[in-house]
C-alpha cells in the first residue's frame, strides 16, 4: 500500500512538472510589446518550433510569400545602398547647424515651377509648412529646405510619379548634396518587391517617410511618418470616437479585421493566414481577394466564400464595436487602417515586422498599441484576452490623445515632423518623452519657455506642483489723456490692496509718454510702466521687461520697448511678468479687492483655464450657416473677456510664439478680436471651457477707443463712442455705429478663427463659482467675502 501511494504521488508530481514546463514554455513564446521596436524583437522568440502550428496552418503559409520573383536579402541590401549612399548620416555629420544658429529654426519651401505637377496631398503638406510659424520667404534665413518637386509617390507605375528628379534637384543652387533638406515620401518601390527605392539619390537629406523599414531607417536623422490618404483633412480634423460616458472597455467584438487578401506577392503570407483566428463570435477576420484587374486568374478555393462573408459586415460598424483592430502589413509595411483604428479608439494590434512606427522617436507606442509578430499571429487572440480591462481603457484613452495631438490633420503630421527635427538641434532645450506622451502634447509645450514641468499649467495635479501664490496685475491703457482718470486710479488701488498681488504692470500703448511717477497712486506693491509706441523697432526678442524699484514706486523702463499699440501685443511674453498668474485688466474695469481675491483662489484650483468675470457666448446659426456671437446675459458661456480675467503666463508665450504671424495679423486687423483668440487658444489646448466667478456688478462692454493721445486731443471720445472714464454707463447691448461695428468684428473674428483652426475649439459651460454662503441668509460675520454682496 505504501509503495502504491508513493507511485501515485510521483506520477502526480511528474504531471505537474510537465504541465509547468510546457505551459511556461508557451507563455515564454508570447510577448507583449511595451517599449521600442528593438525591445520587441528581443521579447518575441525566434521561430524554432514549427510544430506549434502544425494543427492550425502550414508554416510555409505564414513565412513564405510564394513568389520566386521576390528579392533576396542581399539584393534588397544592394537596392537600399543605391538609395541611401549616405547611410551613416547623423545630424552631427550631415546637417549644417550654423544655418539654424543665425536665424533660428526657419523653413523655406522652393518656389513652384511652371508645368510641374503637384498632387493634392503634397499641396497640403506645402500649405501646412507655409502656414506655420517657421516659414520664411528668404532662403538666406532658412535652416531647413523643402523641395517643390512632389516626391510622395515614387512607384514608377503610378500616374503621379515624377521623372528625372535627380537631374532637377542637381540643378538647384541650394541643394548642396541634400544638406539641410527634408524630403517627404508616402509610397516607395513598386511591384513585385516594393523596396524602399525612391528613384533618385537623396544625398544628405532627411527623409520623412511612411512605411519605414527599421533596416533602412537612420535613427536620430530620418523621421517615420504615418501613411495617410489624399482625403485626410488639411487642418482641424474629425474628433476621435471615444466620448465621455460612452467608454465600455468591453465591446461587442474583441478583435476584428476587414480588408484585402493578396493571393501572391509580398504581404500575402500574413493576410492569407488571418482566417485561422476567425471564430464568427467575438473575433471577426474577413478578407476578400476581389480586387485588382486579374484577381480571378489567381483566386483560390477560399475566394468565393471569403467574398460572400466579406459583404456581411460593415467596416465602420466593426471599428465602432471592437476593442482591438488588427493592423497587418499590406504591400508595404504601413496601411491606412492604422490611423483609422487610432481615431476609432480601436486598439491597434500591429502585424508588420520591421516597421519603424510613426514618430517613434517621440511617441511611446507601448501605451497605445499592441505590437505583435507576423510569425506568431495565431497567439494574438490569447494575448489580447489577457489584457486587464483597466489597461484596455488606458490604451483607448491614449489612442484618442495621440490621434488628436499628432495625426488628425495634415497640419499636425507636418508640424510634428518639424518639431522633432527642431528638438534635435538643441537637445538641452528639447521636449522629454513625458511631454510628448501626456496632455496637451508636444506641439503645445514650448521648450523655449521652459523644460521644467512645474512651469506649465498642465502638470500641477499629476506631479504635485502648485502655481505661485501671488499674481501680476497687467493693465492695458490705450485711451488715457496725460492725466490719469478716476477709473484707473480706483482699479490700481483695488488691485494693490489684494494680499495676493505681487506687482502691477501697466502697458502704456499711446505715443504720448505716460505721466511722471509722481502722478501715479501710491501702492503697497511695485508698479511698472511698459511704454509702447507706434513704430516697431527692428530688434526682436523679449523686450519690455522691467520691475518697480520698490513698493509704492512707479517706474518706467530706462529703455522702453518700441511696440505698436496693436491688440495682440497685450499678450506679449514680457519679462516683467514673473508670477504664474496674470490678472489681465482693461483700464476701465471696475473691481473690488474681494472680487480679485476670490477669483485668484479659484484660478489656483484651475490654473490651466481662464477664470474671470465678464463672459460672452457663441452659437451656431443654422439659417446663416455660420457661428454667431452674443453678449446677452444668459446661463451659457464660452468666452471670458480678458478685460478682467486670470490665466497662466505661459499663454502669453503660446499666443506670441506658437500662433503663426498670419493669425496675429488677423487679430490686429480686427481690434475686438484679441480676447476671442486667447479664449480659442486656451480651449484648443485644454479642451475645457473657461470659468466665471462671482461679480459684484455686471460688466458692461465699452467701445474701446484707440486714441492718438496727442496734446489737446488725448482721451476725447469720438462721436457715437462712450467715454472710457465711465465704464458702466453703457447699456448691456452696445449702442451706436461704433458698438455695432465692434459686435460685427467679433462675429467675423469668430468665424475666421474657426476656419483657421479647421473646427470650433470653444466649449460652452453653465458653471459659475461663488464663495461659500454667498447670498445665504446667515450672518455676515460667517462669510469670507461679505463685500461681494454689497450693492
Amino acid at each position: 500500500m505504501q509503495t502504491r501511494k508513493k507511485y501515485i504521488f510521483l506520477t502526480f508530481l511528474a504531471s505537474w512538472l510537465l504541465l509547468f514546463f510546457f505551459g511556461g514554455d508557451q507563455l515564454r513564446r508570447f510577448a507583449f510589446f511595451s517599449g521600442r521596436k528593438a525591445e520587441a524583437r528581443r521579447n518575441w522568440p525566434r521561430w524554432t518550433d514549427r510544430t506549434l502550428l502544425k494543427s492550425f496552418a502550414d508554416p510555409e503559409e505564414l513565412q513564405g510569400d510564394g513568389d520566386p520573383s521576390l528579392l533576396s536579402p542581399r539584393e534588397r541590401r544592394a537596392a537600399w545602398l543605391s538609395i541611401y549612399r549616405n547611410s551613416r548620416c547623423r545630424m552631427e555629420t550631415c546637417f549644417d547647424f550654423s544655418r539654424c544658429e543665425r536665424n533660428g529654426f526657419k523653413v523655406f519651401t522652393y518656389p513652384q515651377e511652371r508645368g510641374q505637377p503637384v498632387s493634392e496631398t503634397y499641396g497640403k503638406i506645402l500649405s501646412s509648412i507655409e502656414r506655420s510659424r517657421y516659414h520664411t520667404l528668404n532662403p538666406e534665413e532658412a535652416c531647413l529646405f523643402i523641395l517643390s518637386i512632389d516626391t510622395l509617390d515614387r512607384d514608377h507605375l503610378s500616374g503621379q510619379y515624377v521623372r528625372n528628379v535627380d537631374e532637377k534637384i542637381r540643378g538647384f543652387p541650394l541643394w548642396n548634396g541634400g544638406r539641410n533638406h527634408l524630403i517627404f515620401n508616402l509610397y516607395s518601390g513598386t511591384w513585385p518587391s516594393y523596396t524602399g527605392e525612391l528613384g533618385f539619390d537623396i544625398g544628405q537629406a532627411i527623409l520623412a517617410k511612411a512605411s519605414f523599414d527599421t533596416e533602412s531607417f537612420r535613427p536620430g536623422f530620418d523621421v517615420s511618418i504615418p501613411l495617410f490618404s489624399k482625403d485626410h483633412p488639411q487642418r482641424g480634423g474629425d474628433r476621435g470616437w471615444l466620448h465621455q460616458d460612452s467608454v465600455p472597455p468591453k465591446k461587442k467584438y474583441l478583435l476584428v479585421f476587414k480588408g484585402k487578401r493578396y493571393l501572391t506577392g509580398i504581404g500575402s503570407g500574413t493576410r492569407n493566414a488571418l482566417h485561422h483566428i476567425h471564430n464568427g463570435k467575438d473575433i471577426i477576420s474577413l478578407t476578400t481577394c476581389k480586387h485588382g484587374k486579374d484577381w480571378e486568374k489567381h483566386k483560390d478555393t477560399r475566394c468565393d466564400k471569403d467574398n460572400v462573408d466579406y459583404e456581411r459586415f460593415d467596416y465602420q460598424e466593426l471599428l465602432h464595436n471592437s476593442t482591438f483592430c488588427i493592423v497587418p502589413r499590406g504591400r508595404r509595411l504601413g496601411s491606412f487602417r492604422f490611423l483609422e483604428a487610432l481615431q476609432a479608439a480601436c486598439i491597434p494590434v500591429l502585424l508588420s515586422d520591421g516597421w519603424e512606427l510613426p514618430f517613434a522617436e517621440a511617441i511611446d507606442w507601448g501605451k497605445a498599441a499592441v505590437v505583435g509578430s507576423e510569425r506568431l499571429l495565431l497567439q494574438i487572440p490569447s494575448t489580447v484576452r489577457c489584457i486587464h480591462p483597466e489597461r484596455v481603457l488606458a490604451f483607448q484613452q491614449q489612442t484618442q490623445f495621440l490621434w488628436d495631438a499628432y495625426f488628425s490633420s495634415v497640419d499636425k503630421i507636418v508640424h510634428t515632423t518639424l518639431e522633432i527635427i527642431k528638438d534635435r538641434l538643441s537637445p538641452r532645450r528639447s521636449r522629454s518623452r513625458l511631454l510628448w506622451n501626456t496632455l496637451p502634447g508636444g506641439l503645445l509645450v514650448l521648450p523655449e519657455f521652459s523644460t521644467h514641468l512645474g512651469d506649465f499649467p498642465f502638470y500641477y495635479l499629476q506631479h504635485g506642483y502648485s502655481p505661485s501664490k501671488k499674481f501680476t496685475a497687467f493693465i492695458r491703457v490705450v485711451s488715457q489723456p496725460g492725466s490719469l482718470s478716476q477709473p484707473i486710479l480706483r482699479l490700481i488701488q483695488a488691485v494693490s490692496g489684494s494680499q495676493y498681488c505681487a506687482q502691477i504692470v501697466v502697458l502704456w500703448s499711446c505715443e504720448k509718454p505716460p505721466p511722471p511717477s509722481g502722478k501715479w497712486p501710491q501702492s503697497t506693491v511695485p508698479l511698472t510702466i511698459i511704454q509702447g509706441r507706434r513704430k516697431v523697432r527692428g530688434a526682436g526678442g523679449r523686450q519690455g521687461s522691467g520691475t518697480g524699484a520698490g513698493a509704492g514706486t512707479a517706474t518706467a523702463q530706462p529703455h522702453p520697448p518700441v511696440l505698436p499699440p496693436q491688440p495682440s501685443h497685450r499678450f506679449f511674453p514680457f519679462e516683467a511678468i514673473q508670477t504664474d498668474a496674470v490678472l489681465s485688466l482693461d483700464e476701465d474695469t471696475s473691481l473690488s479687492t474681494s472680487e480679485v481675491d476670490f477669483a485668484f483662489l479659484v484660478w489656483r484650483s484651475f490654473p490651466e483655464r481662464i477664470v474671470g468675470f465678464p463672459t460672452q457666448s457663441h452659437f451656431w446659426d443654422p439659417e446663416q450657416g455660420r457661428w454667431g456671437y452674443t453678449s446677452k446675459w444668459t446661463n451659457e458661456l464660452s468666452i471670458v473677456l480678458t478685460a478682467a480675467a486670470f490665466y497662466h503666463r505661459y499663454y502669453h508665450s503660446l499666443f506670441t510664439e506658437y500662433l503663426p504671424a498670419g493669425l496675429r495679423e488677423l487679430v490686429d486687423g480686427l481690434a475686438a478680436c484679441e480676447d476671442i483668440l486667447m479664449n480659442v487658444l486656451v480651449a484648443a489646448v485644454t479642451k475645457l471651457p473657461p470659468i466665471k466667478v462671482t461679480q459684484r456688478k455686471q460688466h458692461r462692454e465699452v467701445v474701446a477707443q484707440q486714441a492718438e493721445c496727442r496734446d489737446g486731443a488725448a482721451g476725447t471720445p469720438q462721436p457715437g463712442q462712450q467715454s472710457p472714464s465711465a465704464p458702466h454707463s453703457a447699456p448691456a447691448k452696445l449702442k451706436g455705429t461704433a458698438g455695432s461695428r465692434r459686435f460685427s468684428q467679433r462675429q467675423d473674428c469668430l468665424n475666421q478663427l474657426a476656419d483657421w483652426f479647421g473646427y470650433m475649439p470653444l466649449l460652452s459651460s453653465q458653471l459659475r463659482l461663488d464663495p461659500v454662503l454667498f447670498k445665504d441668509q446667515v450672518s455676515v460675520l460667517r462669510k469670507k467675502y461679505p463685500g461681494l454682496e454689497k450693492p
